[in-house]
């Protein structure tokens, strides 16, 4: 779940999400960030390096396909993310800072921070993380942060950002945990990975799903930055996060830049967006229809 908390001349109170998701420009909006579409080069390119391929690697991937979804079995059936995260962690022998990272799964987030005269919070559980040893390096050099100052965020106005968001009373303001216990070993956020919930009365529309990508990630990188930093971010800090429904997958790249989140001038954070990626057209079982032959018998 994910709360929205807005400070009040009385009280504090909490938001849960309404209409937040209904657009993407309003988790850009809360997390003052600038949206780039397309993932960054170095982290493409990459790929299309023999070195960092698969041995057979259509065919294994063709092969998990097949297992997450056409796989009879009594038994909790995998999903395609478990089997792909598989494959991947075969590559451990030549790409050691595979085993530099660890999934964990159900984690509690919690963090805070102000949007001019509001109190904002996102916390709760988001499936799977990848947590590391080592930091992600920043995507973005010093003189292109600077250059995110001149960029103007999207105005709601005459819309309230918080319109329609239910208030809850709350009793702590600054709540900002990563869910793990001090001198955890693997205490940098990797990459997030987001499932759509096959339940159809809960799920998400595309522009919800990518908002909700942005919130968590942003939240991962503001409770990491307040642990290290305080309240001032000395270094920016870069979460990856990874969303799919089984078959479309979104890609996102969040670099926290600032934690002075309170005016909609200054530096902003930065968002890298790479929707609706097919890894494949369609996967359907077809029926097995055994031809039958029928004799009439033509009376003489």
């Amino acid at each position: 779940m994910i709360r929205l908390i807005a400070k009040t001349m009385r009280t504090d109170k909490i938001f849960k999400k309404y209409i937040l998701y209904d657009k993407l420009n309003w988790a850009l909006w809360l997390t003052k960030s600038s949206l780039i579409h397309g993932l960054p080069s170095h982290i493409t390119s990459p790929a299309a390096v023999p070195e960092n391929q698969l041995l057979n690697q259509d065919e294994r991937v063709q092969n998990a396909i097949k297992h997450a979804r056409f796989w009879d079995t009594t038994e909790p059936r995998n999903t395609l993310l478990h089997n792909l995260l598989h494959l991947c962690a075969t590559l451990q022998p030549t790409h050691p800072a595979i085993g530099r990272r660890i999934l964990a799964e159900n984690y509690s987030l919690a963090a805070s921070w102000k949007r001019g005269d509001d109190l904002f919070q996102v916390r709760g559980q988001n499936g799977l993380l990848h947590c590391s040893m080592d930091p992600l390096p920043r995507v973005c050099g010093e003189t292109e942060v600077l250059e995110t100052s001149d960029q103007i965020l999207e105005s709601f106005y005459p819309v309230s950002p918080t319109i329609d968001l239910q208030q809850v009373n709350v009793y702590k303001e600054e709540i900002n945990c990563s869910g793990f216990r001090e001198g955890y070993p693997y205490p940098h956020a990797h990459t997030l990975y987001f499932l759509e919930t096959p339940d159809s009365n809960s799920k998400l529309r595309p522009e919800q799903f990518r908002a909700k990508m942005i919130m968590f990630t942003f939240g991962n990188a503001l409770a990491r930055a307040h642990k290290l930093y305080g309240s001032v971010l000395e270094h920016p800090i870069t979460v990856q996060a990874v969303g799919t429904n089984g078959r479309i997958f979104q890609f996102l790249v969040f670099q926290l830049n600032t934690t002075d989140l309170s005016e909609d001038d200054g530096i902003k954070n930065q968002v890298w967006l790479e929707e609706d990626v097919e890894l494949y057209d369609f996967a359907k079982v077809r029926p097995l229809i055994k031809r039958k032959e029928v004799k009439v018998r033509i009376p003489l």
